[in-house]
């Protein structure tokens, strides 16, 4: 991995950028005011942070489970003679996000998100058929914490603060409108670096309206944030890592608000569990080296009083 350096300014411009854009005709002016500085020199300053590939992309993080999506974890056993086609095979379903290998028997995990839970086991269903080979599910439960920002400025120590996150796994089904729709198809496209990115149509009324409709989906819990999505390698977070534990079910809620508040903790969550995986309590580590994450990880343990644990190293990211 090569070594990027980045300004003082950059390091804050990617922090405040990876928090969200504002919803504003103008987010890059607004952003200016924050770091004391023009809109231009945001802008042109954005586009070098994604030249040098320290900001992948611009997107929403979206709850889809309000839209009335499913969507689980899943883990299989694959032999390393069956890695490539297992790997593509996966990596070609339209609702595969993210697939990475990890160091430990159950070697792949992959998100898988569908229409419905039937629709999604029976895609595993066609995959076990096709591979025969056994795919397990570990939907979600609970939810502790649903986002990740790096801190560009800790070199790769620590995560960014988050404020308190809603966590609607039982929220209501929203329903969309046409001008919603056409909006989240439009973010999930990508956002523009340019003055008035949420610019998406031809009329003027339009572009009103999707500020008030996007407003509204934030204010709903549908949208997250609208923000960059960072490269954490390029930031000093080489070491990536998920961690599981077995808790009993009086103390997951404790034990899983505590690891969701670590520094170098995201995407936290209870999820099911099955044979040979007793695990229910997840959370991913990031920071600069496994050693740390370890240390990280063995004084949870031993604060919560937990026996049974596993730090899963990721050796390859196979699709984000």
């Amino acid at each position: 991995m090569r070594k990027i350096l980045l300004t003082a300014f950059e390091k804050r411009l990617c922090n405040e950028l990876q928090n969200g854009l504002p919803i504003a005709e103008r987010p890059f002016a607004w952003i200016a005011r924050t770091l004391q500085t023009d809109e231009d020199n945001v802008i042109s300053r954005t586009k070098i942070l994604i030249k040098k590939g320290v900001i992948r992309r611009f997107g929403p993080v979206i709850n889809w489970r309000s839209l009335g999506k499913f969507s689980t974890l899943v883990t299989a056993h694959i032999e390393k003679k069956n890695l490539p086609k297992v790997i593509k095979a996966v990596n070609n379903l339209d609702g595969v996000s993210h697939n990475y290998l990890r160091n430990h028997h159950f070697n792949l995990w992959f998100t898988l998100r569908g229409d419905s839970q039937k629709q999604v086991n029976a895609i595993l269903k066609k995959l076990s058929k096709r591979f025969k080979i056994k795919f397990f599910s570990l939907p979600v439960i609970r939810a502790f914490k649903l986002d990740v920002r790096f801190d560009a400025l800790s070199g790769g120590r620590r995560l960014l603060s988050l404020s308190a996150e809603r966590c609607p796994l039982n929220a209501e089904r929203c329903t969309l409108n046409a001008i919603d729709n056409r909006i989240l198809q439009r973010l999930q496209e990508g956002i523009k670096v340019v003055k008035r990115p949420f610019y998406f149509f031809d009329e003027d009324f339009e572009n009103y309206d999707c500020l008030i409709h996007l407003s509204g989906m934030i204010h709903d819990g549908i949208i997250y944030r609208i923000g960059a999505i960072a490269n954490q390698r390029l930031l000093g977070f080489t070491a990536n890592a998920m961690f599981v534990c077995n808790v009993p079910q009086s103390r997951v809620i404790k034990a899983g608000k505590k690891l969701a508040s670590l520094n170098n903790v995201s995407h936290c969550y209870e999820r099911k569990s099955f044979k040979g995986f007793p695990y229910i309590l997840y959370g991913m580590m990031h920071g600069k080296s496994l050693a740390g994450l370890y240390e990280l990880a063995r004084k949870f343990v031993k604060s919560q009083k937990i026996k049974q644990w596993e730090l899963l190293e990721t050796v390859e990211r196979l699709k984000r």
